[in-house]
């Protein structure tokens, strides 16, 4: 195989080559470094590149290898992640310039998984500042997105959208609070998994929602997820979130079998006048349907009409419990936060209590709604966000009040699940033409808590037959 040509292998294929020693890690982290090299300057998703590390890490999976103690499919695998992760040695910055210089004594705990697993770390990727989930705000310049460098690839995990979808990692983690790994695969046409709240743990990541806040892998195809999605999840004794209950083998669950199984359409977020959903996306949606259809899925409509609050819901929430996480930096270095994360700071720092226990009554409601109708249906299915990845605007400050307005709306396409707490991930379902300059659509499969496998395996069975996965951005 070509050198330069390794980086364009999906995850399980590259770790196949590995296993049979026809690339070693040292190869394999060569060609993603010369890769980065060459194309980050565009794409901005790395803060941290962390060669010599990597290089260290690859030579000596080569040797565990060599000598017969191969440890599974992410031996020797280039990864990278979200810089909330923490890391030993290596600055985790949150995307801010108050935490540039701040530098971990230990790993995280899915840093150690990965370590455990045999994944080489390539570096710490881009995000919104402090998570908060606006494309521009990051310290060291916005992420953009591979299909088209004027768009957002996502928020707030920008650089694990942009890394992956440019071929700059082999998979990555993000972090998902209100959308921030659904988001971002969406947006750049990736699998983006956020899993049942409790099933991973995030023990050293810097927070954002303490009872929202998830880790999960953003991968090019449903198999590479479900193999990154086996390395981290599981109890965790440091995280007491965490729950103790086993982890299946999700890879095993891509049977491509789904015959009666049954799937709820949203009919809500289907329906334009209430969710402002584009007609492209819908109409991609349902063809999506169509398919599972003739595969063999029961698909029925489903009505969960709190979901058109839960974007006001979760960013109530989401936004208190951020500013509470650190008061003094706002009071002591507040000109050193992005000035859209200073607004979102203070606004969020003057929520009224009374409002606050609302929007908290209100997200029970929604969990309860949600939660009632996956009892009713095996997954939930409907767009990912209302249409395909916007232009990238760099003027700071609420423009309009229907700009505001219009992110809000977004919000109710993927608060549902967080504020429930059930696993979510995000396809690619379309393109919006055929041509050059198309851009990727996306919709989201929802399960009931910890049945992820339920949730990977009508992605893996979509995903293998349909063409979308195929195509690549033009970067």
């Amino acid at each position: 195989m070509e050198h330069a040509d390794i980086p364009f292998l999906s995850a399980t294929e590259l770790a196949t080559q590995i296993e049979r020693k026809q690339v070693s890690p040292v190869e394999a982290v060569e060609s993603y470094l010369d890769r980065i090299e060459k194309v980050d300057s565009k794409l901005y998703s790395y803060i941290t590149v962390c060669a010599d590390e990597a290089r260290r890490a690859a030579r000596q999976a080569e040797a565990e290898i060599t000598r017969g103690r191969y440890r599974g499919p992410l031996h020797g695998i280039p990864v990278a992640i979200k810089d909330q992760i923490y890391t030993k040695g290596i600055r985790t910055t949150d995307g801010s310039k108050i935490r540039a210089d701040f530098v971990p004594d230990e790993d995280a705990t899915v840093v150690t998984n990965l370590k455990s697993a045999g994944a080489v770390l390539l570096g710490k990727l881009n995000m919104s500042e402090f998570a908060l989930g606006d494309p521009i705000s990051s310290a060291f310049g916005a992420a953009r997105n591979p299909w088209d460098l004027e768009r957002n690839p996502g928020t707030s995990s920008t650089g694990s959208g942009a890394a992956t979808a440019g071929f700059l990692c082999a998979t990555s983690l993000g972090e998902d609070t209100g959308g921030s790994i659904r988001g971002p695969a969406a947006n750049c046409g990736l699998v983006g998994l956020r899993p049942t709240w409790g099933r991973v743990s995030r023990y050293r990541v810097d927070g954002a929602c303490w009872s929202i806040d998830t880790i999960g892998p953003i991968s090019r195809t449903v198999e590479d997820c479900a193999v990154t999605i086996n390395a981290i999840a599981g109890y965790d004794p440091k995280d007491p979130y965490t729950w103790q209950v086993p982890v299946p083998d999700y890879r095993q669950s891509l049977t491509g079998d789904i015959k009666g199984l049954r799937v709820g359409l949203v009919k809500e977020l289907l329906d334009p006048n209430l969710s402002g959903v584009g007609q492209q996306t819908r109409d991609a949606v349902l063809a999506a349907s169509e398919v599972l259809s003739e595969l063999g899925a029961e698909v029925r409509e489903v009505s969960l009409p709190l979901v058109m609050h839960s974007g006001v819901i979760i960013r109530t929430i989401t936004h208190t419990d951020r500013v509470s996480l650190h008061p003094e930096w706002l009071r002591e270095r507040s000109q050193d936060y992005h000035y859209n994360t200073r607004v979102a700071f203070m606004t969020g720092n003057l929520i009224p209590a009374q409002v606050y226990y609302k929007a908290q009554k209100l997200r029970a409601l929604v969990r309860q709604q949600v939660l009632g109708a996956l009892e009713q249906v095996d997954v939930l299915l409907q767009p990912t966000s209302p249409g395909p990845a916007p232009k990238l605007n760099f003027t700071p400050g609420v423009r309009s009040k229907e700009q505001a307005k219009a992110a809000l709306v977004e919000g109710n396409f993927r608060a549902p699940y967080s504020l429930t707490g059930a696993p979510a991930l995000s396809i690619r379902c379309g393109f919006t033409s055929a041509g050059e300059g198309a851009l990727p659509l996306a919709m989201q499969i929802a399960g009931k808590p910890f049945e992820e496998a339920t949730v990977l395996r009508v992605a893996y069975t979509y995903e293998q037959n349909t063409p979308w996965h195929n195509r690549r951005p033009p970067i």
